[in-house]
């Protein structure tokens, strides 16, 4: 039955509805999959528009389970980006970082997924191969079935087992020793915030590992080191310079996390990665480029 009044097949724009409202429903799953896939909100994004042009073409009444072909598109799509980012990372000037993405305090609250999106565990998924990376983060993160995974990823599901079995291991033997509640790392980021705004650095020396890393990402474009500042003494030499500097806690990738605010806005991201009670890792964002995202969220809800 065709609408004289706008001459648009009617059963048409039902099926368009549907598969947007289809799309709506999973857009924050296949979000999360690209960012941890890629640790970039700017690509994820990118990938979200290339998986809704995608989608929309498809013939949605052969589509038995819209959530699991969605989740391959954006798997496929991400896997072809992060191949790309790889070859740009090579000439990244200086330590790189994810793109900081400011998170709601029910993410925090869990403890799973806020340590799936940490700043620790991306790096670390940073060191697996792209298809790896996929599995893990559908197998261990989301929980999907082997099956599911191999669509995704092309391959047989006797092989997603084996790829699995490789990254659990890849990241275990990377990933920090514990999990570490909010509430604890709100404690060490409220004892650092006053070390650091009151110039007090001794306050930090009971509280930060002796093989402390701190990690800057400044992408070549603002100051930062370029090569990982080690131990206690260099690292809390670097922190004196920002004695003074006005710190803003927030959430940041599933953690407490600080804002430093220079002229009004973000100049740097501070995150902190906890072991055994210790501060043992540092990561500062100032890479511009990976700030404009939350800059403009945090300003919108100033």
């Amino acid at each position: 039955m065709v609408d004289r009044d706008v001459g648009v097949d009617a059963g048409a724009t039902t099926g368009a509805a549907t598969a947007t409202d289809s799309f709506i429903s999973h857009r924050n799953l296949l979000f999360t999959v690209a960012y941890e896939m890629l640790g970039s909100a700017a690509d994820a994004e990118d990938v979200l528009q290339e998986t809704w042009l995608r989608w929309s073409g498809v013939e949605h009444a052969t589509v038995r389970d819209p959530r699991a072909f969605l989740v391959r598109i954006t798997t496929r799509q991400s896997l072809t980006r992060l191949r790309t980012l790889r070859r740009r990372k090579e000439s990244y000037v200086g330590p790189w970082l994810p793109e900081p993405l400011l998170t709601a305090p029910d993410v925090a609250e869990d403890v799973e997924l806020a340590d799936s999106v940490s700043m620790a565990m991306l790096l670390v998924l940073e060191t697996l191969a792209p298809t790896e990376r996929a599995v893990f983060v559908l197998r261990d993160v989301f929980e999907l079935d082997y099956d599911e995974i191999a669509q995704a990823v092309g391959k047989t599901p006797p092989a997603v087992r084996q790829i699995a079995h490789r990254a659990r291991a890849h990241v275990a033997a990377r990933r920090p020793r514990e999990t570490v509640s909010p509430s604890q790392t709100r404690d060490a980021l409220a004892a650092f915030q006053q070390a650091v705004e009151t110039g007090d650095l001794t306050r930090l020396l009971d509280m930060i590992a002796p093989d402390v890393v701190l990690l800057t990402d400044g992408g070549g474009v603002v100051r930062a080191a370029v090569e990982p500042v080690v131990g206690v003494a260099d690292v809390t030499e670097v922190l004196a310079r920002l004695s003074g500097a006005l710190l803003q806690p927030t959430l940041v990738n599933g953690h407490p996390a600080l804002i430093i605010r220079r002229d009004g806005r973000i100049d740097t991201i501070v995150a902190l990665r906890l072991d055994a009670g210790l501060i043992t890792g540092l990561y500062a964002v100032r890479n511009p480029e990976k700030l404009s995202r939350m800059d403009r969220e945090t300003a919108m809800g100033r």
